[in-house]
């Protein structure tokens, strides 16, 4: 046994003490001036408006950053529409979420909070924990204990959560963590156990949800490591099933936004181990691996605030 950490000796301070770098008011109300002119945007949103006619999944991969751009009001108002099926998160995705319904604000700077060991150590946001234990005794998923938790409490700015709006609507919300890379992870409350039997519950449904990706949608946007590996994993268990009874997923289309400059080269060509591109995960594995069998992929470089509001723009054309 080695030593371990005394969390007894944590000093949590209050939200209230905690400067914050993004406000409910900086996220975004409905609405594109002007949607970027890119045909391939407008392709993917076919794609969806089609695979959503046929039934088929619409699945969508998300990264925090999403909602610190104030993406939030886009992303449900797609899930209200049917055009999105599952929402996939990160950890802090959920953090974000939460500190936004609780008291509108949400984000720390690590440079600002970090020499004094301040990052992270707030108290309200370790509810998170509490929430998630309790959920997991009764077998929820991370996403839908806390959805359930936020929908149903006294949370003044639910209206722009998208774990609340999952709940609601009944559209998987899952959120995939893994344990140190979150600041309530640090929290004295933390239970590993709990956390980590609610975000496999989490991870079984968005293994189910893969199932029905033929025909579909896989949309990941701003998570370079969570949702090209989460996925990666779901698919191999939907397709090892589906190969059993007979059937295929294989003709469907991925979506990857993000800021990399990727589309200076012809991005379905798997780049050679020798070169840094090849450890692009969304690149080999979600434009590339799991398409070679008959899917299509698209690459979509660009802000979140530009980006997400156009292909919504042209989702609104269509259906």
């Amino acid at each position: 046994m080695y030593p371990t950490f005394d969390l007894s000796k944590l000093n949590l301070k209050p939200l209230a003490e905690r400067k914050h770098d993004m406000h409910v008011s900086e996220v975004k109300e409905l609405g594109c001036p002007q949607p970027m002119e890119n045909a391939d945007l407008k392709e993917i949103a076919a794609r969806i408006v089609a695979a959503r006619k046929r039934g088929a999944a619409v699945i969508l991969m998300m990264g925090a950053h999403v909602i610190k751009t104030g993406m939030s009001r886009f992303i449900i108002d797609l899930m209200e529409k049917g055009l999105v099926t599952h929402v996939g998160f990160n950890g802090a995705c959920a953090i974000h979420d939460f500190e936004l319904a609780m008291i509108g604000a949400t984000t720390e700077s690590v440079a600002r909070y970090i020499s004094a060991g301040q990052f992270g150590l707030w108290q309200e946001t370790g509810r998170i924990n509490d929430i998630v234990k309790a959920g997991a005794e009764k077998g929820y998923g991370f996403g839908y204990a806390l959805g359930k938790h936020i929908f149903e409490g006294d949370y003044p700015h639910k209206d722009v959560s998208i774990l609340a709006a999952g709940y609601r609507l009944k559209v998987p919300v899952t959120v995939h963590i893994a344990i140190g890379q979150d600041i309530i992870h640090e929290h004295p409350n933390f239970d590993g156990a709990s956390s980590g039997k609610a975000s496999h519950t989490d991870f079984l449904v968005l293994a189910q949800s893969v199932c029905n990706l033929e025909g579909g949608v896989l949309l990941n946007i701003g998570t370079a490591v969570m949702g090209p590996e989460v996925y990666l994993k779901a698919l191999s268990m939907a397709r090892n099933v589906a190969h059993q009874e007979g059937r295929v997923i294989r003709n469907f289309t991925t979506a990857v936004f993000d800021l990399q400059p990727v589309t200076s080269r012809d991005y379905h060509v798997e780049p050679a181990k020798d070169q840094p591109q090849y450890y692009h995960r969304f690149w080999k594995t979600i434009l590339i691996r799991t398409v070679r069998d008959g899917g299509t992929s698209f690459y979509i470089e660009g802000d979140h605030q530009a980006t997400i509001p156009s292909l919504w723009a042209r989702l609104q054309e269509l259906s």
